[in-house]
């Protein structure tokens, strides 16, 4: 009698021991169940915040100068370069149609150049020339011959002057370091751009 006492005892004890174990389980796990997700997004969303802090971060930090400038270069590279390569393919002139293929070929590369630091900088470029640039194309596209290879050589020559105050301006005057590096580092080429279209426009006179 006294052994069967004991044994329900003992069992009652190890059957309160189980049932304590499992509750604790369980609240463990629906802990766990309940923070994780909460821990995950919170993680998510600090990630978040750091991406949407750089991103654009360079953009929202351009000066006016910055982005006229920027716009400027944009329009006026896509300009040299469709003027380059018309003068490249229309004209007879030897002197022209050199003229031409280099303004192309280097436009296009400071073209490239200014579209990566606009990407690096989360800035939009303009993605076609102004009206009167476009004027000017569509004017020059009309031209033959000698008439051609004067109204291009005149128009480098103009521009060139132009571009070159404005690149200088913004190395001096900007407030971004990459494009003021980009603009200073592109002057001795429009310089010389400036240089050849003077020697072409005389040998057309």
């Amino acid at each position: 009698m006294k052994n069967s006492i004991l044994t329900m005892l003992a069992l009652a004890a190890l059957t309160a021991c189980n049932k304590k174990e499992n509750t604790t389980t369980a609240d463990t796990a629906d802990t766990t169940a309940m923070t994780s997700p909460a821990d995950t997004s919170m993680a998510l969303n600090d990630s978040a915040t750091v991406s949407g802090t750089n991103t654009g971060a360079t953009a929202n930090a351009l000066s006016d100068q910055d982005k006229k400038f920027a716009d400027a270069a944009a329009q006026g590279g896509m300009m040299e370069v469709m003027l380059g390569d018309l003068a490249a393919k229309t004209s007879t002139n030897a002197t022209v149609k050199a003229l031409g293929e280099m303004m192309a070929k280097d436009h296009g590369k400071a073209n490239d150049e200014l579209k990566k630091w606009a990407a690096t900088a989360g800035y939009t470029l303009p993605t076609s020339m102004n009206a009167d640039q476009q004027k000017k194309h569509d004017e020059l596209k009309m031209k033959k011959g000698a008439e051609f290879d004067k109204m291009y050589v005149d128009l480098m020559v103009s521009d060139h002057k132009k571009d070159i105050a404005d690149f200088k301006k913004e190395a001096s005057e900007g407030s971004e370091a990459s494009l003021k590096g980009f603009a200073g580092k592109t002057v001795p080429t429009l310089e010389h751009h400036l240089m050849e279209s003077e020697k072409a426009k005389a040998a057309v006179k």
